[in-house]
């Protein structure tokens, strides 16, 4: 049995720290961390607003997120091995169908990618309160440092118009 579940929200709001709590937790469970599939910085384009636009999908090889995804569907014995998840005693069953896989993909812009939308079996968004989230990406350091006036301008405001379209969707997402 395999279950995909995805963990999505807005930046900084605790999608990781959940995600690293749950893999603890459940068996024979991967992740895969929408993160992990952005581009290089000078793929990055500049928008109007004059920001490199990191906070949009295209922003990310999503192409490459969903073959990722795609390969553990087709064996999550094998994608679990490949990276270095230990697996439960169970998974030596002969039958591994009565085998229990987890995927959680965990992403501020899961479900604004429509190639994605039909794997998950559970949907979750986390929100936090605008105060907040930009205290929590204040104390963060990234590999390109935001520049002043980054939040205000660009990610806060493509934040809300990716979670209006999200919620446009028929995605049940709990």
């Amino acid at each position: 049995m395999k279950y995909i579940i995805g963990i999505g929200g807005v930046t900084n709001g605790g999608k990781t720290t959940l995600t690293n709590k749950l893999i603890k937790t459940l068996p024979n469970c991967c992740v895969v961390h929408q993160d992990d599939f952005f581009k290089k910085p000078d793929q990055i384009e500049v928008g109007e607003d004059g920001f490199k636009q990191w906070d949009v999908i295209t922003a990310m090889d999503m192409e490459a997120m969903t073959n990722t995804v795609k390969g553990w569907i087709e064996n999550p014995v094998k994608f679990a091995r490949s990276h270095g998840v230990t697996l439960s005693s169970a998974s030596d069953v002969a039958n591994s169908d009565e085998q229990i896989h987890i995927l959680i993909v965990e992403g501020f812009l899961l479900y604004n990618y429509p190639p994605l939308l039909d794997v998950f079996d559970k949907c979750y968004y986390i929100t936090i309160p605008y105060d907040e989230c930009k205290r929590r990406r204040s104390t963060r350091q990234y590999t390109v440092p935001d520049p002043p006036g980054l939040f205000d301008g660009h990610v806060w405001p493509m934040y809300l118009k990716h979670r209006s379209a999200m919620e446009d969707c028929s995605l049940n997402i709990g």
